[in-house]
């Protein structure tokens, strides 16, 4: 099947490019777009499936009888907000067992298809033990693998994936990519929206590049990788980080001193009646750096929120907090005001229509929104941390109408805008482009030096574990 793009302009400025868009993927082609975050990948690739209202030009197919939107089908992060009303649900909802009981079971979504079907595609994509489960209490890679599931039973002709390998551990990764390529070699067409060109798998054969929403020339994968030039230019950070401005300073708040930020001792947490994590021991002690490993569904991220005050659970476990025994009569807000957090399920939930400067001045009060009003200083420590990241141009911006992984720089800049004795950071670099990994990275081992800083490092992938971790945490998944 051939889809094309033919002098695409939309009705709208905001999501215009620099110039009338033309692009045809014909028959048999897989395809990858790439490029920095904000440089208007998603934006092209709704283009292409008629999303977007045009002022001039076409989008469409080579089959009158199939239109575009039979046709094509798409899987993004933002589609993970359409397996549940997250608008009516909140990100620690998954650690409250009664709440969580109004959620339905993963398996009730795939109940229109074929069991044989579901059967298939789950044992393909691992996620069978995954369908009795509610649906919120999915990790976040856990959450793709089963939107991937849900989109190939519809059996699609053409194929958009944005960002698919993000989240994933190396044993998914590597079965999502012999999946997609098998699936390529049975007449569906591939078309890969990826931030960072090692992601580009060998069986994609032609890349569009994207920068500053203009679309460069189409060109082979093996021509694309080999022009550092092209790539320098599309991901600059990536080859000069050596200049970053001064980490903003705030004052340090006084607390009670403590030799050990966290202390777990035989751990258990059980959700319908299945043991997540059992006997547990962990000592993190005050200016360790830890990163915190293991495979989707793990419990790695049940772990945290016994750590950062979201699960219920924690009282009935031997857990000390900034050497405090937890349920000894300090508030959740007690706890919060010392730690600095981002994951999947805060950005999952984050879905205020409010501007970024007022996301990343949130952090002062740990809440999702912004509900007390700032002082200067605060606004002024929000705006620094920002322009740290490389994000103060989208300070006035809306959250939910920037690029998932600009999204992804605010709340760096919440997670790190109040000077936190304990940072936690899982999956901090969902969706960046390569530069912006770098960057980040670099910003967090240089945080990370200052006296007493804690870090817990959460990330599939090795390469991104900053060098002053020193110390490793690995869960192995339970049944």
């Amino acid at each position: 099947m051939k889809i094309y793009l033919r002098g695409a302009v939309a009705r709208f400025p905001e999501f215009r490019f620099t110039h009338p868009v033309d692009w045809t993927i014909n028959q048999g082609e897989n395809w990858a777009v790439t490029g920095p975050n904000g440089a208007g990948k998603t934006l092209l690739t709704d283009l292409l499936q008629s999303r977007i209202v045009l002022r001039e030009g076409e989008a469409g197919t080579d089959s009158p009888d199939l239109p575009l939107y039979e046709a094509v089908r798409s899987i993004s992060f933002r589609d993970i907000y359409s397996l549940s009303d997250c608008r009516k649900s909140y990100y620690q909802q998954r650690w409250n067992a009664s709440d969580a009981e109004q959620s339905p079971a993963a398996g009730s979504l795939l109940a229109k298809f074929p069991t044989e079907k579901i059967g298939r595609y789950a044992n393909l994509l691992g996620i069978r033990d995954l369908l009795d489960k509610r649906l919120v209490s999915l990790s976040s890679g856990e959450l793709r693998k089963f939107l991937i599931t849900r989109i190939l039973l519809t059996k699609p002709r053409v194929l958009i994936l944005d960002n698919p390998f993000i989240g994933l551990d190396a044993a998914s990764r590597k079965t999502l990519d012999r999946t997609l390529h098998t699936l390529s070699l049975n007449g569906v067409q591939i078309i890969l929206v990826v931030s960072n060109p090692k992601e580009i798998p060998p069986w994609v054969d032609h890349i569009l590049p994207v920068r500053e929403r203009t679309c460069l020339p189409p060109m082979t994968r093996e021509a694309f990788l080999s022009d550092p030039t092209l790539l320098a230019k599309l991901f600059p950070e990536q080859y000069n980080i050596g200049y970053l401005p001064d980490l903003p300073v705030q004052e340090e708040t006084e607390s009670s001193p403590y030799e050990e930020a966290i202390r777990m001792e035989k751990i258990l947490v059980r959700y319908d009646g299945r043991p997540i994590l059992e006997g547990v021991d962990w000592t993190v002690h005050r200016g360790e750096k830890w990163a915190l490993l293991g495979a989707n569904g793990s419990g790695k991220s049940t772990l945290l929120s016994l750590v950062c005050g979201d699960n219920p659970q924690a009282y009935a476990n031997r857990l000390f907090l900034f050497g405090r025994r937890r349920g000894t009569g300090e508030s959740i807000w007690d706890i919060k005001r010392r730690i600095g957090y981002l994951s999947p399920d805060v950005h999952t939930y984050y879905l205020q229509d409010i501007p970024c400067l007022q996301v990343a001045a949130s952090g002062f009060y740990d809440s999702v929104g912004l509900y007390n009003k700032c002082t200067p200083q605060q606004k002024e420590m929000a705006i620094r941390w920002l322009e740290t990241f490389g994000a103060d141009h989208l300070a006035e911006r809306s959250f939910v109408k920037i690029s998932y992984g600009e999204q992804r720089l605010v709340l760096l800049a919440r997670a790190l805008v109040k000077n936190p004795e304990l940072l936690i950071l899982d999956e901090p670099l969902h969706g960046l482009d390569a530069g912006k990994k770098q960057r980040v990275k670099k910003i967090v081992e240089e945080f990370c030096a200052r006296p007493g800083k804690t870090l817990i490092y959460v990330t599939h992938y090795p390469e991104e574990i900053p060098s002053c971790v020193t110390q490793y945490k690995r869960l192995e998944k339970r049944g």
